[in-house]
């Protein structure tokens, strides 16, 4: 049975990324933190590029019996740097259409069906409710980066030094 956090957190949870972001310019949105790590931009284009991953899955599992799957990584998927082309308010748009068939795809599925199976190569036997938890927890970490990007006091440092 879906419960009342997970089908909020799916109908809203994204919208976080928008308040976070508002009050920055797109120097700010595009400032690399340092090396190898990943800027606002590109969290957010990973987010983008994750739910339709998601989506995939999800209908995977809803027609094959107990799929596995391979860990994702953005740095392996063609589409990301196709993702990060786009401008972070397309991306945002993106975000909250595909949201939107997320939602309506999990909140109408009958309760036989949110106990199918795929398998996750670390996590084992997910039902498409602990998938979704997965898919949520997962995106809340990448808000929390975004959060964290976006209010990073060395940022200011380092505009002020050079």
């Amino acid at each position: 049975m879906i419960y009342s956090s997970l089908t909020e957190r799916l109908n809203n949870q994204h919208k976080t990324i928008s308040a976070i972001i508002i009050k920055l310019n797109n120097e700010r949105i595009l400032y690399r933190p340092s090396r190898g790590k990943w800027n606002i931009h590109e969290n957010i284009a990973h987010l983008a590029r994750y739910q339709l991953v998601f989506i995939e899955r999800i209908h995977k599992i809803l027609t094959i019996e107990e799929p596995e799957f391979g860990a994702y990584k953005a740095e392996e998927d063609k589409e990301f740097e196709f993702y990060c082309a786009f401008t972070t308010y397309e991306l945002l748009k993106k975000i909250s259409t595909d949201r939107e068939e997320i939602f309506h795809l999990i909140v109408h599925l009958p309760v036989d069906k949110t106990e199918r199976i795929g398998i996750h190569p670390k996590y084992g036997e997910l039902s498409v409710l602990d998938w979704t938890e997965f898919f949520l927890l997962h995106e809340a970490h990448h808000l929390f980066t975004i959060f964290q990007l976006a209010h990073n006091v060395k940022f200011n440092s380092a505009k002020i030094n050079s």
